[in-house]
């Protein structure tokens, strides 16, 4: 019965006035000190502060309650005398529970030891009764009139602090809703920058995953989603050959091979956003598993949301851009408009990226022919190696070669174009030509070929700067080697003799195309049984943090703690001696040994 009265009165209003104060079953430290107060004044073994709840109470403030009361601070309703106060909203005094027939069959008489109770009703702003201040007697209590009204009035404290606790929830309340409407008002002001940002960080993309990674550094804050990818199909396919999906960040490899096989149709959602030119939603994890049956392991990957644009060009439709969220998100209008708008700047971005992956990709394959395997020569071993830079279009204008003649000379060249992209590829092809056809024309020293070499380059009014190193082997008839070499503007090769110290071999003029007619001397060095000779480009030397001496001290120190190793591996140590995140420039190298005698 007084349950069911307790329902009737706690509907509603008192429900979310209760919330608000956020008193629960965990000690309350001011709270406590009501309790204590009221223990302290009345001169009673047990004080509460109680709110009451559907099923329980709790008892948020408490002093003198024994165990294992004090540690859970609640009872069920069956326990409670204060359920009646919030009940009534009035005052419920008891002089001897053992013999009130209101509450003499409550379990707290016994479990409690509830003998005499007085409790004034805890109630909010519009006289709601949330809880109660009670204090309690362990034997039979005649309250007086005065620890009454001093009771009343330490309950009216007590309920200007749950008040004030209720009004400071519901400020906070007014303050997120506030924040949140200003947190609508970023996000739209973030899209718009999106847009705005795009155009420029997509300028500067050269590779397909350059797009893919600046379009997820623009929508990171704007859209928030966990997934972003780019869908390209073959141009040239009527019917759809395949779907090559691009993601930030990656898939796992085995859902990135079930794209690669898939057929254009199994992709349904972003094959129709790409033929009708219109944007799709898949709102939820069904409408996401409906429209993508072909995928093996898409449930994995836990997406709960996927937008798209379609990806247009002047030729017809490329692909599609996609944007996954990996929890529930409503993708409002405006958020689909900003995601069809940025679409068009992939779009081009995409198109320019694939000109120059393609363009890249020829090149390096020229570049890749022109740099030739290293013949095999008696006598000595030889070995060379290219690494482009890590930027750039991954091709450059270093170069070597190796020429053998007949007569037992061999050439030795290294040159360096400077760029590291297509124009530089395809001048040092030219200059390479030049040279070749120089050095098997006639019989000449190396300064001389130089020379011809820089008069070509004025002749062809070739005004890229380009630096080269032309060296000669040339054995005697006890096998001996003499180098003689020329520089055009190039780092000085290093030699490294059985017994001693690696050691430069200084003597360098002007780079090529620099004055008509500069001087161009030679330079001769006799080479012991067993010398290392290494000629290369500046990029091995050089780097960011470091000068020209550091980088030589480096190559010198890698030598001398080597001196014995086979030329490939020793090659291969060189190399990997220079993080690729630090090889700002094209490096390119000869490794020749004079075998031992």
């Amino acid at each position: 019965m007084v349950t069911e009265g307790l329902s009737a009165t706690t509907a509603g209003d008192r429900w979310e006035a209760l919330a608000r104060t956020g008193l629960t079953s965990e000690p309350d430290e001011a709270l406590d000190r009501f309790a204590a107060m009221v223990r302290t004044v009345l001169d009673v073994p047990v004080a509460l502060v109680t709110v009451v709840e559907a099923d329980r109470q709790c008892f948020p403030g408490a002093s003198g309650l024994g165990e294992p009361w004090d540690t859970d601070r609640q009872t069920p309703l069956s326990h409670s005398f204060c359920q009646r106060v919030v009940a009534t909203a009035e005052p419920l005094v008891v002089t001897d529970a053992r013999e009130d027939a209101r509450v003499r069959d409550n379990p707290a008489v016994g479990d409690l030891g509830v003998v005499a109770y007085a409790g004034m009703p805890l109630t909010d702003g519009h006289g709601h009764a949330l809880g109660s201040l009670c204090a309690i007697d362990h034997a039979p209590r005649q309250w007086t009139d005065g620890e009454l009204r001093l009771l009343a009035d330490l309950a009216a404290a007590c309920s200007d602090s749950l008040r004030l606790r209720i009004s400071t929830a519901v400020a906070e309340s007014g303050r997120r809703e506030a924040e949140q409407a200003r947190q609508r008002l970023r996000t739209a002001f973030n899209r718009s920058q999106v847009l705005l940002n795009a155009s420029e960080a997509l300028t500067d993309t050269g590779t397909i995953a350059d797009v893919v990674t600046a379009v997820g550094k623009l929508v990171t804050g704007a859209l928030d989603p966990v997934d972003l990818g780019i869908v390209l199909f073959d141009a040239e396919a009527v019917d759809g050959q395949g779907a090559d999906l691009h993601t930030v960040p990656p898939m796992p490899t085995d859902l990135a091979e079930a794209w690669a096989a898939l057929a254009r149709h199994a992709v349904r959602p972003a094959a129709d956003a790409a033929r009708s030119g219109r944007p799709f939603v898949l709102a939820d994890p069904a409408a996401i598993a409906d429209a993508l049956p072909a995928v093996e392991g898409m449930d994995d990957v836990g997406w709960h949301a996927i937008a798209g644009a379609p990806l247009r060009s002047p030729d017809g439709p490329v692909g599609v851009l996609t944007v996954a969220w990996k929890q529930p998100h409503e993708i409002e209008p405006d958020e689909l408009a900003v995601i069809s708008t940025l679409a068009g700047y992939v779009a081009q971005a995409v198109r320019r990226a694939t000109h120059l992956e393609q363009r890249t990709t020829a090149a390096a394959v020229l570049q890749q022919a022109l740099l030739t395997a290293v013949p095999a020569i008696d006598g000595l071993d030889v070995e060379a190696r290219y690494v482009p830079a890590h930027t750039g279009d991954l091709v450059g204008g270093d170069w070597y070669d190796v020429l053998p003649f007949p007569d037992g000379r061999v050439a030795l060249v290294v040159g360096d174009v400077c760029g590291h992209n297509v124009d530089a590829a395809a001048t040092m092809s030219e200059l390479r030509s030049l040279l070749r056809g120089y050095l098997v024309d006639r019989v000449e020293s190396p300064s001389r070929t130089l020379t011809r070499l820089d008069a070509a380059c004025f002749a062809l009014g070739e005004t890229t700067i380009t630096s080269a190193i032309l060296a000669v082997l040339e054995p005697d008839a006890s096998g001996r080697y003499t180098v003689t070499w020329s520089s055009a503007g190039h780092p000085p090769p290093t030699v490294l003799a059985p017994g001693a110290a690696p050691a430069l071999m200084p003597g360098s003029d002007l780079i090529l195309g620099a004055v008509r007619g500069a001087t161009r001397r030679d330079h001769v060095r006799v080479l012991s049984p067993g010398s290392t000779l290494i000629l290369h480009t500046d990029g091995l030397v050089e780097r960011r943090a470091a000068g020209l001496d550091e980088g030589f001290a480096d190559l010198h120190a890698t030598l001398g703690r080597h001196p014995d190793l086979r030329v490939g591996d020793l090659a291969d140590l060189i190399i990997g001696r220079v993080p690729v995140t630090d090889r700002d420039d094209d490096i390119a190298f000869l490794i020749v040994r004079t075998r031992p005698g």
